[in-house]
């Protein structure tokens, strides 16, 4: 403990005597020791006991490495409990690591819980949902993690399943968003619906107190989708950072002056959030489970249509070795045919773990069909009755839409491969005679081949319409991040339509295409998320 008694040391005796000392001075800092809690592979710290007759209000925090969420965090959190200037005592509630600057304080995503200090100056209990630094040095990988356990969270009985603001926090000498910057707020604020952007605002830090010209038109020119004010600009308020520098070594009075404008700015954000009207999350979690299984459908039907393809290939090869060697054939039916057949094998993938403590990266494959029913993006889930893919017992993926048992989860997929083999008109005759009826069986070989075709063409006629009406669905309801796999099936769709000659459905799969890369957020993603699989690989 601090020496010498300050209003702060006696304000908050019980308190000091909970928590670890972890420097004296002016102010003496203290580190607070919330009850931790794990739900399931969530984490959450909770500081007083929760009274069900006060309301809450919920805040999710995103921001990029080094923009001082964390000590924004801690002022919200002194500001709830009443700490003031004259108090000379500061609290964290946010550990402070030893790490390495280009990474996370934090790996996870923590939800902190301040209760018990309703009156001291907010009507209600607080609630932070505290997501790991984007964009650190552990690239992709964790990015993603980040926006799946917050779905997580919003799925967990015992989670969270409402929001009042979405916070964007971000530094006020900030003069352009980049593309990693970009990617960061969209991949959690395209979480949402559209009608959460009236509670998405600016949390602009280390701030003067001026007006924050250069990180407001930032927003405005990266075109982030936030509420916006009477002047049309966006909603911000402004933080200065400095609440716990030791007053002895910088000069006082500017300290305190800094201390005034940032309970200013907390003043007018607590206001906000008593005011506005909180978004709840079940809608959300219903279309994002919806997102999730049509981009495993979409995966799924791509390699069954390039495994019909390939089957179509063979039976090609075959009538064309037919043809051209009808009369050798006719005298001997031992007479063989080189043809490329398809057939499937397993294939080892990164995966199969926990990873940052946050993904269980792997692919849920069906062992009947033979198929990957999801793969990639399968990375809660430790068990295939888990995957997002399963509904009420069964796989919304796979052609027979088997039931969970006939499923593993492993780290290793399906890969479709062609080896050179030969067949006699015998083996042909077995191939494709096989279980025909007398009828068939007096048709040719060569007529069963084309019927055999036509079939596949028309399996596979059926599959691209499926796979059309998938991915319209699916972009009607992608995030931004997920429409840069949606661009990729666009290419492929796009590009059998094509093939096939179906004006209409080219026309609009190509107008969907243009609208994604005229969208700068769209193609900050993709340029980030390009230079980061380049740095991984």
């Amino acid at each position: 403990m601090a020496t010498g008694k300050t209003k702060g040391s006696v304000k908050y005796e019980d308190i000091i005597l909970k928590s670890l000392l972890v420097h004296s001075g002016s102010p003496a800092v203290y580190q607070l020791r919330p009850k931790e809690e794990e739900i399931g592979s969530l984490r959450r710290m909770t500081l007083g006991e929760k009274d069900l007759n006060q309301s809450i209000r919920t805040i999710l925090l995103v921001g990029e490495t080094g923009t001082g969420k964390s000590t924004l965090i801690n002022t919200l959190v002194n500001y709830t409990m009443g700490v003031k200037w004259e108090d000379d005592v500061w609290f964290q509630i946010v550990e402070e690591e030893k790490r390495n600057q280009s990474e996370s304080q934090t790996s996870d995503v923590i939800v902190y819980q301040i209760f018990g200090f309703e009156g001291k100056t907010l009507p209600y209990s607080l609630t932070i949902i505290d997501t790991p630094g984007y964009g650190d040095t552990r690239g992709i990988k964790q990015d993603d993690a980040v926006s799946e356990r917050l779905l997580d969270w919003f799925r967990s009985d015992d989670g969270v399943h409402e929001i009042h603001a979405v916070g964007l926090v971000l530094k006020a000498a900030e003069n352009r968003l980049d593309d990693r910057l970009m990617y960061i707020f969209d991949s959690v604020v395209s979480l949402f619906g559209k009608n959460m952007e009236q509670n998405i605002v600016a949390l602009i830090t280390h701030s003067s107190g001026l007006p924050p010209e250069n990180a407001l038109k930032a927003l405005e020119a990266a075109n982030i989708k936030c509420a916006k004010d009477e002047k049309n600009q966006p909603v911000h308020f402004l933080f200065d950072n400095m609440q716990q520098e030791d007053r002895t070594e910088d000069p006082e009075e500017e300290l305190q002056h800094a201390f005034t404008k940032t309970t200013g700015g907390l003043k007018k954000f607590t206001d906000f959030l008593k005011n506005t009207k909180a978004q709840q999350l079940k809608t959300t979690v219903k279309v994002l489970d919806s997102r999730i299984r049509l981009t495993a459908c979409i995966q799924n039907l791509k390699e069954r249509i390039q495994l019909t393809e390939l089957k179509q290939r063979e039976i090609q090869q075959t009538e064309e070795a037919l043809k051209k060697h009808e009369e050798e054939m006719k005298k001997d039916d031992k007479f063989t045919v080189e043809v490329d057949k398809p057939y499937k094998e397993k294939q080892a993938i990164s995966g199969g773990e926990w990873m940052f403590g946050l993904l269980y990266d792997g692919a849920t494959c069906c062992t009947v069909c033979e198929e990957n029913c999801h793969h990639p993006g399968c990375t809660l889930a430790p068990s295939p009755e888990d995957c997002e893919v399963m509904k009420d017992g069964r796989c919304t993926s796979c052609t027979r839409k088997c039931p969970v048992s006939d499923h593993v989860k492993e780290n290793w997929i399906y890969v479709t491969k062609t080896r050179r083999v030969k067949k006699t008109l015998r083996d042909l005759k077995g191939t494709y005679e096989k279980e025909k009826s007398e009828c068939d069986k007096k048709t040719s070989l060569l007529g069963n081949l084309q019927r055999e075709m036509k079939e596949l063409q028309k399996e596979k006629d059926q599959m691209f319409e499926k796979f059309f009406h998938l991915v319209v669905k699916l972009e009607q309801i992608a995030l931004k991040v997920d429409s840069l796999s949606t661009l990729v099936h666009l290419d492929f769709l796009i590009e059998k339509m094509k093939e096939k000659g179906d004006t209409e459905k080219i026309q609009k799969l190509e107008e969907m295409k243009r609208r994604m890369e005229k969208d700068k957020r769209f193609r900050a993603a993709l340029q980030y998320r390009f230079g980061q699989l380049k740095s991984f690989w």
